[in-house]
């Protein structure tokens, strides 16, 4: 049937519409994402929460959806467009299509539209709301974004994975499932807590270091969890990834604002100012750190863009705490930077442990 892309600004691109869903339209905030690959690790990636995902790579779904790359237990996006998907899929490990799994949880597809044009009005205007409907019109009361996606993603309960010496409390913004595997074969023991527990919780369960995940939306929205976020940062190592770095940045006083339409993709070049190294970095935010709000902060830049200079990663003076904007853990993309797993643990949790037990 034909569909349409609806954009907040009046414009619309017409196409071919994939859906179970019995609702007339759907909307979210229309974003794109610029890999070749990892279109199943984007739709289980909890930071794009109600998002619609337009993939710039012409042909999307050739490898199929297998039953291990998933970063979470179900697609979190809003709706997926491409310019051409295949019903046939070429990977032996595969056990559906692109459109069988996306029907299977209700998620719009829409085909044969001019992606190019449509990734050319987000970069020329910037992110925007938009609509998937059936209908030729829409309406503004449709356009509008919503408030805390957060609350809709993170755990319900607190759960325990791994017996390492190190023990990792990894609070739950939307995290990554492979942000869990990566500290799980470094030999640590995680425990993920909700988003919203308690400095008394964290305490109680003794942590060697703090891990503030990646999640959707705009970090200003969480304002009521900045001084939990505050008091725990400032008792224990912490790591902070993506949207877990900027809520280090409010918590210590500095400030946030919006890109114009994000960085997303496989393939952000990032320097590295302490290691004087470059590294290609996947990720996947539409807000960073303004680097003028961290004076007085304690925080510096430790990492910046290469294409924008905007800041990719911070650390702090005194504290030991170490930041990044983009994924170390990848997935989709480039593994090279995942060191900085590893310089969490030996530089922090380690010499921590060391301290409480010598």
């Amino acid at each position: 049937m034909k569909g349409y892309l609806h954009l907040e600004n009046g414009e619309s691109f017409e196409g071919t519409l994939f859906t179970t869903n019995q609702t007339t339209f759907i909307n979210g905030e229309v974003v794109f994402f610029t890999g070749m690959t990892g279109y199943q690790e984007v739709l289980t990636d909890p930071s794009y929460k109600n998002q619609i995902i337009v993939f710039t790579y012409p042909l999307i779904g050739n490898y199929g959806i297998n039953e291990f790359d998933f970063e979470s237990k179900k697609p979190h996006v809003a709706g997926v467009i491409v310019y051409e998907t295949k019903d046939t899929f070429s990977h032996y490990k595969a056990k559906y299509s692109l459109k069988q799994y996306l029907e299977k949880w209700n998620i719009p597809l829409l085909t044969h539209i001019d992606t190019r044009g449509v990734v050319k009005r987000i970069r020329t205007e910037g992110t925007m709301q938009a609509v998937i409907s059936q209908q030729t019109e829409t309406n503004e009361e449709l356009y509008s974004p919503f408030t805390n996606p957060v609350s809709e993603v993170t755990s319900q309960q607190i759960q325990t994975f791994g017996t390492g010496e190190n023990h990792i409390v990894l609070v739950d913004f939307g995290f990554k499932k492979s942000i869990l595997d990566a500290f799980l074969n470094r030999g640590c023991k995680v425990t993920v807590v909700p988003y919203g527990t308690s400095y008394e919780v964290i305490k109680e369960l003794s942590p060697d270091g703090i891990v503030l995940s990646n999640g959707p939306g705009d970090p200003k929205t969480l304002q009521n969890y900045i001084p939990t976020i505050k008091k725990v940062i400032e008792k224990y190592p912490t790591l902070a990834i993506c949207l877990g770095h900027q809520l280090v940045a409010l918590s210590l006083g500095g400030d946030t604002k919006k890109l114009k339409f994000g960085h997303r993709g496989a393939n952000q070049p990032v320097s590295d100012l302490l290691n004087k190294k470059v590294y290609i970095t996947s990720q996947n935010h539409s807000y960073v750190v303004d680097e003028e709000s961290l004076k007085n902060t304690g925080l510096k830049a430790r990492f910046k863009n290469c294409n924008d200079g905007s800041i990719e990663g911070m650390s702090h003076i005194s504290l030991p705490i170490l930041t990044v904007q983009f994924h170390p853990e990848a997935h989709p993309g480039p593994v090279e930077s995942s060191w900085i797993f590893d310089e969490f643990i030996q530089n922090h949790c380690e010499i921590r442990r060391e301290k409480l037990y010598a």
